[in-house]
């Protein structure tokens, strides 16, 4: 990651902890992705070759540019859909300072509507930061659109809001092609690997 990403992020993150510590109600807040976190859908992005990413959750972007800078190394575009228009204008401004807009399409869009309409089996990463209770909703959608051979579903908050992802993870354990398991990372990382050799085993 180059400097100037780095610098975009750190001043976000920034940012985002002095305006959330002003504001009482949650969905006042940014709710930006932790460092740690960042580092991992970073990491992990690579580690698989994600070339198609798709983020629900925009919030004022700082997972996107995580996301987006790893995109550029695989050589990959992040779909990143939220349904705050304010927020999204932010982070597709200040990705486009950073020289990742070409790695990003910002869509304002109801992210359980455009999952239903993605193809089987094309997504490599699928990253979920968005109201955890309606992720349920969605089902089979967040699981079908993964490609078989090693597509990853990464879900925020798993151990910040352990009750309100659980009925993902009961959902995400019942799926024989995927091992799934939970990470301390951030405020906790639900991940799960879809593989075509855990469903004929």
């Amino acid at each position: 990651m180059d400097a100037t990403v780095r610098q975009m992020i750190e001043e976000l993150t920034e940012a985002g902890a002095r305006h959330d510590a002003t504001k009482a109600d949650r969905l006042d807040r940014w709710r930006v992705l932790e460092p740690d976190a960042g580092r991992f859908v970073w990491f992990l992005a690579q580690a698989v070759t994600a070339r198609n990413i798709v983020e629900i959750g925009t919030s004022r972007g700082v997972s996107t540019l995580w996301l987006a800078d790893a995109a550029r190394a695989t050589g990959g575009r992040v779909l990143s859909l939220d349904t705050d228009e304010s927020a999204q204008r932010d982070a597709q401004r200040t990705t486009e300072a950073v020289g990742l807009g070409d790695h990003v399409e910002f869509r304002l869009s109801d992210g359980g509507a455009v999952l239903a309409a993605i193809p089987d089996g094309t997504v490599d990463l699928l990253f979920l930061d968005a109201e955890r209770t309606e992720y349920p909703s969605w089902w089979p959608d967040p699981v079908r659109v993964l490609r078989p051979d090693g597509g990853v579903l990464v879900a925020d908050n798993a151990l910040s809001h352990p009750e309100e992802l659980a009925p993902v993870r009961e959902l995400l354990e019942r799926e024989p092609d995927l091992a799934v398991t939970t990470l301390a990372v951030g405020k906790g990382e639900l991940v799960a690997v879809r593989s075509v050799l855990l469903a004929s085993s």
